[in-house]
């Protein structure tokens, strides 16, 4: 049997911090905050990222981000209703994708409940194909490095 990863991840280990609240539906079963949820909570930090420090334009802009890769490691159950932050920093960037870290931490505690990677490639919306990152994409993605 693989081996549990263990919790590594720290507050410190990021750059940025978005307060998520859980929602009754995010429940399973078993009275904790089902797997798949997590993702949805990585890519909703992703995207605030992106729209409030790199202006990303979701709707109408000519580069979108494409999400080609995620992971994600479970440490300690989550549940309804309780509040949590997200975490977000880049850990690396080439000429069309960035990666990305990020965590899940209860409110008050230092190291994650869950951690995981993504990685976007940026795409021209018409012709899907890659896009290098420029402009204030590429200068807030650079502020957001934390190897």
């Amino acid at each position: 049997m693989p081996e549990r990863p263990q919790a590594l991840l720290l507050r410190s280990d990021f750059r940025y911090f978005f307060t998520i609240d859980t929602r009754w539906m995010d429940n399973d079963i078993y009275g904790h905050v089902n797997n798949v949820v997590y993702y949805s909570y990585f890519d909703t930090i992703v995207n605030t990222y992106l729209i409030e420090h790199a202006h990303l334009d979701i709707h109408n802009g000519q580069t979108i981000g494409l999400m080609v890769s995620s992971t994600c490691n479970y440490h300690s159950s989550i549940a309804f209703p309780e509040k949590i932050v997200g975490a977000f920093a880049v850990s690396k960037i080439g000429t069309s994708s960035v990666s990305y870290k990020l965590a899940i931490f209860k409110q008050d505690e230092e190291k994650a409940s869950a951690d995981g990677s993504m990685t976007h490639v940026f795409v021209d919306r018409t012709t899907n194909k890659p896009t290098p990152i420029s402009g204030d994409l590429r200068e807030a993605l650079e502020k957001a490095i934390k190897v």
